[in-house]
């Protein structure tokens, strides 16, 4: 892992700063764990634009990733460390004993010829996948499930880790990313360490051709909009705006959008950090 900075032989590449790829090992995906994937522009099934800013982009075949883990006690040799264009956080191929292949979100530290194992029996270390209830506390862990059973949902983007910090009962106390500490069932399972790829946060695009090749299209300025197009549009020369708020007209600075009914408000102990 690390960061590479270009030379700026051209204005795209002056203040460019991109990934090294030194630990990618493999670059054609295992074909029987690709799958083919449509692109949208922001268009719902009837045509109309429903999410604005997005079309164009590279052509991008999608890799299934086992979230669910759920080969229990066989162990699995990780042949090849991959980069997927469809998430920040590098992948890897594991061959299970049994002869089937898999992909997972591949941790930081995880080298090739590693042997990793889900379950209950296996050792906390780097890339195997417990339950809450066998993890040691004080662990930082990923890939970890809300429901048992319905495969990793929190902590699976590049550089993200939650850590272990208590449990009462058939709960446990988790403080995840974002600072939030809440209470997962003890039941649900985690993998050990933390994503790889966590320079990705550091990575500058360099010029805006390179936020086109990922299907990002230029954003316009709410305030340089005309009034039936969004709530701070309109006005003569500067004096246009109003309260910051949505295309919906909700406002956006520390407006609180969470549903207050949600079913999972009930598990939060303490709230994210500010």
């Amino acid at each position: 892992m690390g960061l590479r900075k270009f030379k700026p032989v051209t204005p795209g590449t002056r203040f460019r700063v991109g990934a090294s790829f030194s630990e990618i090992t493999a670059t054609k995906p295992e074909k029987s764990l690709v799958v083919s994937s449509k692109k949208s522009g922001g268009r719902n099934n009837t045509g109309k634009m429903t999410m604005r800013y997005m079309g164009g982009g590279h052509k991008k075949s999608y890799r299934l990733i086992d979230f669910k883990r759920d080969k229990f006690n066989i162990p699995a040799t990780v042949a090849t460390v991959e980069y997927d264009p469809n998430r920040t956080a590098r992948i890897a191929l594991l061959h299970y004993a049994d002869g089937e292949k898999r992909y997972i979100i591949a941790p930081e530290g995880l080298q090739v010829g590693q042997t990793v194992v889900s379950g209950d029996t296996a050792t906390p270390e780097v890339g195997n996948a417990l339950t809450l209830s066998n993890i040691p506390l004080g662990s930082i862990v990923h890939n970890i499930e809300i429901q048992p059973g319905r495969g990793a949902q929190m902590a699976r983007s590049a550089g993200a880790y939650a850590q272990l910090a208590a449990r009462d009962g058939k709960y446990a106390t988790v403080k995840m990313p974002s600072g939030e500490v809440r209470s997962i069932l003890v039941t649900c399972l985690a993998t050990i360490g933390a994503v790889s790829n966590s320079d990705h946060a550091n990575e500058v695009l360099g010029k805006a051709g390179r936020k086109r090749w990922l299907g990002r299209r230029p954003r316009t300025r709410p305030v340089a909009m005309n009034p039936v197009d969004h709530p701070m549009g309109g006005g003569e020369g500067r004096s246009s705006g109003g309260q910051p708020r949505s295309r919906n007209g909700l406002y956006s600075k520390g407006f609180k959008t969470r549903s207050l009914k949600k079913y999972s408000n009930r598990f939060i102990i303490e709230k994210r950090k500010k």
